[in-house]
């Protein structure tokens, strides 16, 4: 059973950074697709950053919005995955999640806070 907890959220102020850990358990796959996603209150969760992870290495994928602000980096020997997130904006406010997804199997994070305001 795959588990996943989330830390580092907080209260930032607008063009400061933050950085999010995800530490995993139970992932036993060689092939997986690992991320971040976020909501912010009154909207649907969305795609912030994933790391599609196979034999031959890891692809990281951005949303839009995030790109060249937010780094996703993944650490295999302790099993975590951290989102670097830089230059941030008031936009950036929602909880953010970890996830992981291999075939049927689609496990999340309970999700933690990140404020960005003045």
């Amino acid at each position: 059973q795959v588990q996943l907890v989330e830390s580092g959220g907080g209260l930032v102020q607008p063009g400061g950074s933050l950085r999010l850990s995800c530490a995993a358990s139970g992932i036993t796959f060689s092939s997986y697709t690992m991320g971040w996603y976020r909501q912010a209150s009154g909207k649907q969760r969305e795609l912030v950053a994933r790391i599609t992870v196979t034999t031959s290495g890891g692809l990281v994928n951005y949303a839009d919005s995030v790109r060249g602000r937010f780094t996703l980096s993944r650490d295999h020997a302790k099993n975590t995955m951290s989102l670097q997130m830089n230059s941030l904006e008031p936009e950036d406010t929602a909880v953010y999640y970890c996830n992981f997804k291999v075939g049927g199997l689609d496990a999340w994070g309970q999700g933690t806070q990140v404020t960005v305001s003045s």
